[in-house]
């Protein structure tokens, strides 16, 4: 279903490479005249350092023994025979073994060298009549044992030596289109992608010659990866077929899947998001504008940008009521489909996640997402919170990016699955949200419950199939749960001392232990609070206070504090502590604007 999925979208969008063609970053231009003469190199990356891309004739897959050149276009140990290796074994300090090993490598790349200028002759023997394929002819004809010298003679010749691993194409001198992206040059290049066969293909059931190898891809690190593999003598084979006949994928087929994936891929896609090791993409099975909309909500919800990862998510909520609603015209026949995957080694992609879910039906999770996580909030601060700070609210030091990340692996996904599927939170989620809270409870000067945690204890608690009563958005003066009455106390208590003398102490002390023993220090932390009381200049602020706190004290056990609360009454704890706070704030506004 996967390839089926990424089939289709191939076809209805727009956004993808043309059969037999694929765009591809040419960042170096080898500039030449009809006679093969060598003018200059030019180096094609803007400021952000990335070059041009191209429609190019598509590249197909390489072995490690045998020479495989691209069309016109390749890496400089193809077009020249140079490679890092020969950059290497010139330096002074480097040991004989290194040396030889250098030796080998620069052996295999002459013979790499060798396979393009023979595909270039080849091309010439073919096509006679072509101009620029004899141009380029040519300069193999009058440079080849100058290749080496063009290099380091070239005024970008610091620029060549450190990226010898990027691809460069032919140009003639006076013309503006690379000779690879000439619609008459691709052709050459053309197979019959409609091979006749007794196979039937397994994604569109016609008759085919199946494809032995898949499009390597680039995925992170690794640039020759492969959705597919298929193998030969290792256990899979069965009837008498092997490789591809096993599972029959027509070359027309395979091209499409693959050029769809490494479109979604691109580093500029609005199609996919990155979260710890894993890449999730996604996409609408149908090209309506709704379905568009929802792909770019996805994007603004989970591609977020570390300089303001939630400026987006509210507009996001906002569209997707409209939807859900009925305001606006939607398919509601349309799917929605969620692909993740991550390098499983250098030559492999691993699948970690597949779904395909009706679109309303993805629409519906997303919002019951938005509402679960939808807690009071501060002047300054938002509603609602996209992926980014919700890993990075339950993370040390909030580090979920590069080797440096403390983020628990797999938790990303799992939470990801949770809101695109409306499936229960991760325990994991909860117990890290609190064990950060418990970790800088005891910090000075740090509000270690703030939203995006009691947003995520809100939207786990209220998941779970219970008979609790479920917690709401604000305060609550009806919820009667032991681990929140205990919590808006904790908050009472707190504020009083804040209010009399400027500290948190009682905070910065005894929030833990309060938290999951509350009848070990509550009879301690309430006598500190008589205390607290008489600092207050304020008549006013002593009275209401006292008749808060016996409001809350008269729904505790008639046995009194609990001696333990359990994990899920430590999590309630924390947002009767939060929703208490926050009351107070919002008391303060509604003063502030009497005023």
């Amino acid at each position: 279903m996967i390839l089926k999925a990424l089939y289709d979208y191939y076809d209805r969008s727009d956004k993808v490479a043309p059969a037999g063609k694929e765009y591809k970053e040419i960042v170096f231009i080898v500039v030449i005249k009809h006679d093969g003469s060598f003018v200059r190199i030019e180096d094609t990356r803007n400021e952000d350092g990335n070059g041009n891309k191209y429609l190019v004739a598509k590249s197909w897959g390489r072995t490690g023994t045998t020479p495989q050149p691209f069309h016109f276009w390749d890496n400089f140990s193809y077009v020249f025979g140079f490679s890092n290796a020969n950059v290497g074994i010139e330096k002074e300090d480097i040991d004989e073994e290194k040396r030889a090993k250098l030796k080998k490598e620069i052996a295999k790349y002459k013979k790499c060298h060798k396979g393009f200028t023979d595909y270039v002759y080849r091309m010439k023997g073919l096509y006679p009549n072509d101009a620029d394929i004899e141009a380029v002819s040519l300069f193999y004809e009058k440079n080849e044992g100058e290749l080496e010298s063009l290099l380091k003679n070239s005024p970008i010749w610091d620029n060549i030596k450190r990226n010898l691993t990027k691809n460069l194409s032919f140009l003639i001198e006076g013309d503006t289109e690379i000779i690879a992206a000439k619609e008459r040059v691709i052709e050459y290049s053309y197979k019959d992608n409609k091979a006749n066969g007794n196979a039937i293909c397994l994604i569109t059931g016609n008759k085919c010659s199946p494809i032995t190898t898949f499009t390597k891809i680039k995925m992170g690190k690794f640039s020759d990866t492969k959705l597919i593999s298929f193998q030969k003598g290792s256990g899979y084979d069965s009837y008498g077929k092997e490789q591809g006949n096993n599972a029959p994928i027509s070359e027309d087929a395979e091209f499409k899947c693959s050029a769809a994936l490494k479109k979604m891929l691109e580093f500029d896609s609005c199609n996919k998001f990155s979260i710890g090791s894993r890449t999730f993409i996604f996409w609408a099975s149908s090209q309506s504008k709704e379905a568009q909309d929802v792909e770019k909500s996805v994007f603004d919800m989970f591609g977020f940008s570390k300089d303001n990862p939630d400026k987006d998510v509210e507009r996001v909520r906002k569209s997707f009521e409209s939807i859900f609603s009925g305001n606006e015209h939607f398919n509601k026949e349309g799917w929605f489909y969620i692909l993740g995957i991550y390098p499983a080694n250098k030559a492999r992609i691993a699948v970690s996640y597949w779904a395909e879910i009706p679109l309303l039906e993805f629409v519906g999770s997303i919002l019951n997402h938005f509402r679960d996580m939808e807690i009071v909030s501060g002047r300054d601060d938002k509603n609602y919170m996209g992926l980014n700070s919700m890993m990075t609210a339950i993370t040390l030091e909030g580090k979920i990016y590069g080797d440096d990340s403390n983020l628990q692996p797999n938790l990303a996904e799992v939470v990801v699955k949770s809101i695109l599927q409306g499936l229960p939170y991760p325990q994991t989620l909860f117990a890290s949200c609190i064990r950060r809270i418990r970790a800088e409870s005891g910090e000075k000067d740090k509000n270690a419950v703030h939203i995006t945690r009691a947003a995520i204890i809100k939207a786990y608690l209220n998941r779970l199939k219970n008979n609790e009563q479920k917690i709401q958005v604000m305060l609550d003066k009806e919820n009667i749960n032991q681990g929140y009455l205990c919590g808006r106390l904790f908050a009472v208590l707190d504020k009083i001392q804040e209010e009399a003398n400027n500290q948190h102490s009682i905070r910065e002390r005894y929030m833990n232990s309060a938290s999951s023993t509350p009848a070990a220090v509550f009879s301690t932390i309430l006598n500190l609070s008589n205390h607290h009381v008489e600092n207050l200049k304020n008549e006013g602020r002593k009275v209401y206070f006292e008749k808060l706190k016996q409001e809350i004290i008269s729904k505790i056990d008639a046995d009194g504090f609990r001696p333990q609360l359990d994990l899920q009454d430590q999590g309630r704890f924390f947002i009767g502590y939060y929703h208490q706070r926050q009351d107070f704030f919002t008391k303060n506004e509604d003063n502030d604007n009497e005023e």
